[in-house]
Parts: structure tokens; sequence; C-alpha cells
């Protein structure tokens, strides 16, 4: 609980500054990587949006929406992976390569984790297990530098 209200205050704090927060999502269970670069949807317009009008997402790339329970990938272009968290970051249901034109949900979640397809199969991911989000880098709306460290949280 503290770990989401936490980043959530440092998202606030860094919207007003225009900054974007970029994720690195590790999978403590398991001791893998689930994406090195995810980008965080945490208001309307940003969660409306999601992947739409991309024409995929790399090895490594994800989106985190938040609050999320349900997604859909009407008019997109290539298939992803879903990750459904609860609120202690714990994955509650996980979907692998999940095409365009679908509907997903699990209604016990409070995130989901958009990946590119084939994540969860290369990590192993499964309902159960407990993930770790830390500050990835930090891009200005005027291209500044990422910082020099990145800054590591562990849920209790």
């Amino acid at each position: 609980m503290n770990l989401i209200r936490s980043i959530l205050d440092s998202l606030t704090r860094r919207r007003r500054a225009k900054l974007d927060l970029r994720l690195r999502i590790l999978n403590l269970t398991r001791q893998s990587e689930l994406a090195h670069y995810a980008e965080v949807a945490d208001n309307a317009a940003k969660r409306r949006k999601g992947l739409l009008g991309r024409q995929g997402l790399g090895p490594g790339e994800g989106l985190w929406i938040l609050p999320c329970e349900a997604v859909h990938t009407f008019g997109m272009q290539f298939p992803i992976d879903l990750v459904y968290l609860d609120r202690d970051m714990r994955v509650k249901k996980v979907r692998s390569d999940v095409s365009p034109w679908r509907l997903s949900a699990c209604l016990s979640a409070h995130s989901v984790l958009e990946l590119a397809s084939g994540s969860i199969r290369r990590t192993q991911t499964r309902p159960g297990d407990r993930l770790e989000f830390s500050s990835a880098s930090l891009l200005s709306d005027n291209g500044g530098s990422p910082p020099a460290q990145s800054s590591r949280r562990e849920i209790p």
C-alpha cells in the first residue's frame, strides 16, 4: 500500500515538473526482468490512449495502467501480454499473446501491465508472483537526461 502511495505521490510531483516516469519491473519470485522501460498511464488521457497508435512494443517495453481492471485491444495492430496486479504488486492473472480486437478483465485487479508479446513466456510469470517497480529513467519534455541512479523499492 505504502509503495503505491509513494509511487503515485512521486508521479504527481514529477507531473508538475513535466517529467515522465519510466519504470523497470522485476519479477522477484522468478528473478527475472519483465520490463526495463515501462511507461505509466495514471491519468484518464493516458489510460484512454494506452498503446493505440503504436506499431508494436519492443522486448522489455510496456505500459503500466493504474487503476485498471480491464483492457481491450480494439484498434491495435499487434498482440500483447497482460499481467493483472493487486495493490500489493502480486500477480492476480496473466494472459499471453492477446490478439487485436479482444477484451480481457480481472475484477480483483488494481492495475494492469501491458507487455510485449512473449514477455510472460520468457519470464515464466505466474499468478502469485511478486513484482518490484523501480525508476528506470526520467525524461523531461525538453530532452533532459536520465538520473545517474535508479531508486529501487521492494514491497514488504
